[in-house]
């Protein structure tokens, strides 16, 4: 695949339009509203919410809907639910708005002791068919049905996991490369998504190891699109800067300043939205802040920080 030809080409998810092949993964902890329209703004094509249980958004608490919140900025949207009955995934339907979501993405991959625990997420991995059972329950929600795995949860069984995935009528799969075991602890397995790709004929979104623009182009080699997860954290340039790259083959490095006036530009949409939380200001702070003279320093002040007042002066005056 040619650089200028992966840069112009588009995907479509059922009958949802990208305008790229771009994704940013669904991150607990990152991937808010506010951080999804930054990345917008840096041309991702495609964000979700973090991952929800389903039994968090049958009860409707505070804290589920505001993950679940969203705004006209806010599009392509995907919602990211787990869940471990196949009967919740029913009772989920009529919170699946088509106005807010474009698609519903089930996680079959998170490898969280809590969330294994509750045989959700990458457990989930374990019964192929309950996952396409799954998806045939959500394919009644009128927009497009995606799913999230892994490579398996202890041995490799992603073209048996794939192919079911498919028959259920599944609109396009990602293949994060690395069993739910190996976490994120060992190299993903790029090899193993080209395979399912080769196997299958619903699009693949390739995840696990893209941090650079050049990984993105390597991906798209072998992919129908990639999805950036950790290497997005404090820098929503990303995108921008692999969309340079398939262009050009070239990509600038994002300064300090730029970091720092992203970070701003996130407090900012938090207040503006109603999702100031100072933990995650800490957490996205100490990723944002680097990339210039005493930034350790500068993450180290910002941690004894307690409200978004001292933050936004502190940060202000940098």
């Amino acid at each position: 695949m040619g650089e200028l030809q992966a840069f112009n080409m588009k995907l479509k998810i059922g009958n949802l339009k990208l305008k790229n092949r771009l994704f940013l993964s669904p991150m607990v902890d990152v991937t808010d509203l506010p951080y999804r329209i930054l990345c917008r703004k840096q041309e991702v094509a495609m964000a979700y919410t973090e991952m929800i249980n389903i039994p968090a958004i049958l009860h409707e608490n505070k804290k589920t809907l505001n993950m679940m919140k969203t705004s006209f900025e806010d599009k392509p949207l995907g919602i990211q639910i787990t869940g471990n009955k196949v009967e919740d995934f029913s009772k989920v339907l009529p919170f699946l708005d088509s106005k807010k979501y474009s698609l519903v993405d089930i996680n079959c991959g998170c490898p969280s002791s809590r969330i294994v625990g509750n045989e959700s997420g990458s457990y989930l991995l374990k019964n192929p068919k309950k996952i396409g059972d799954i998806i045939k329950v959500l394919k009644n929600s009128g927009i497009p049905v995606t799913a999230k795995i892994r490579l398996g949860f202890k041995e490799n069984e992603v073209l048996k996991i794939s192919k079911e995935i498919e028959r259920a009528g599944a609109d396009l799969i990602t293949v994060h490369a690395r069993t739910a075991v190996q976490r994120n602890r060992e190299p993903a397995d790029w090899s193993w998504i080209s395979k399912v790709k080769k196997e299958i004929g619903i699009p693949v979104v390739g995840n696990g190891g893209v941090s650079k623009p050049e990984d993105v182009a390597k991906m798209l080699d072998i992919a129908d699109g990639a999805m950036i997860a950790s290497a997005a954290i404090g820098n929503p340039f990303i995108f921008r800067e692999a969309l340079r790259y398939l262009r050009t083959g070239k990509e600038k490095e994002v300064t300090g300043k730029e970091r720092i006036k992203g970070f701003l530009d996130y407090i900012s949409l938090a207040e503006k939205y109603d999702l100031v939380d100072i933990g995650r200001i800490h957490f996205l702070g100490g990723w944002f802040l680097r990339g210039f003279s005493g930034a350790s320093s500068v993450r180290q002040e910002l941690m004894k920080m307690k409200d978004i007042v001292e933050v936004r002066r502190f940060v202000n005056q940098l």
